[in-house]
């Protein structure tokens, strides 16, 4: 597993891979830009009005206990663009590792495992799809460890081991998906599921670090390509295209 991930990183910053990395910083800025501006608009309209709309749904005796709330949630729009940068690069990751699954994946595996069959592109409304949704599932997370985050600072942890399950699960699906339907790409990341948390891990504490986290995409897909590898055995078995779905199964 090192050694995949020593591998995934020496390439980065690769010839083939620079336009790609290039192409996916920019993606990342727009969209980070966008989402956390987006956030702090959001909790500060819900500071200014929830509380009176709250506390005129549950009653007075909540009072106190809404201007706490409401208290919190102010101080979480004011940091909103910095927190939302940090905590939304997960998010933000997957959706660009949706896009440019096929580029990185290509490249892994010509100069890796040139003897081998290559991946097919997986279609695009599966690979966006997948994204989505694994962006949907870490600003869920982010909004729920928040509290706990500005409270103790649990919600680090809660939120590092949540980014770990969840980029480890799509990098490794994706991966897998090149040579296997979507069903069964899911059911082999069950199979090996604390495998693929502990390279989760080394993703989450990737997508961590400021300003290196916005090659996370790069990073956390060839990482996978290696680990799908090594999981597959010698030869993985390529699957005609036609014979994957378009929606992906739960």
């Amino acid at each position: 597993m090192l050694d995949a991930a020593v591998k995934a990183l020496s390439q980065i910053l690769s010839l083939p891979m620079r336009s790609i990395l290039w192409r996916s910083i920019g993606l990342a800025l727009v969209l980070i830009t966008v989402l956390a501006v987006g956030l702090q608009r959001l909790l500060s309209w819900f500071a200014d009005y929830g509380e009176v709309w709250a506390e005129g749904m549950l009653g007075p005796n909540f009072h106190t206990t809404l201007h706490v709330l409401s208290w919190v949630i102010s101080i979480a729009a004011g940091l909103g663009v910095v927190l939302g940068g940090i905590f939304l690069m997960p998010a933000i990751t997957s959706l660009a590792a949706s896009l440019f699954v096929d580029d990185v994946a290509d490249i892994v595996e010509r100069e890796h495992y040139p003897a081998e069959q290559p991946g097919a592109a997986l279609p695009f409304t599966l690979a966006i799809t997948e994204g989505s949704k694994t962006a949907l599932l870490t600003i869920l997370v982010y909004l729920v460890a928040l509290p706990f985050v500005l409270f103790a600072g649990v919600g680090f942890i809660v939120f590092f081991i949540a980014t770990a399950w969840l980029l480890g699960r799509e990098y490794f699906e994706l991966a897998a998906m090149r040579f296997r339907s979507p069903a069964e790409a899911k059911a082999m990341r069950r199979d090996h599921a604390s495998t693929i948390f502990t390279a989760g891990l080394f993703i989450a504490a990737f997508v961590s670090i400021p300003v290196v986290n916005l090659a996370t995409p790069l990073f956390g897909m060839a990482f996978m390509v290696h680990m799908h590898k090594r999981l597959s055995g010698s030869r993985p078995e390529l699957i005609e295209p036609a014979r994957r779905s378009n929606v992906p199964t739960a």
